[in-house]
């Protein structure tokens, strides 16, 4: 499970698997707004890490981020340390 500690927003970690298809699993939001992190984990489920990263990258909320970018972040993080 890769882990990623998000910055400028009400959740403070993100924690996600991605399966040799590249496809994204298992997402979890420790803290933030717990409608909204489970929205989005629930539509980013099974979808392909660089769709996600596109539809998500640049949702802004407050202090220039949000969740869902913060989620962008997580997979550009995930996607360099291969």
């Amino acid at each position: 499970m890769f882990s990623y500690k998000t910055n400028g927003t009400c959740s403070q970690k993100i924690q996600f698997t991605v399966d040799e298809n590249n496809k994204i699993h298992d997402i979890i939001f420790t803290g933030g707004c717990r409608g909204n992190t489970q929205g989005v984990a629930l539509l980013a489920e099974g979808r392909d890490i660089d769709e996600v990263y596109a539809i998500v990258s640049g949702v802004q909320c407050r202090n220039g981020t949000s969740c869902p970018d913060q989620l962008s972040k997580a997979i550009l993080a995930y996607k360099n340390s291969l």
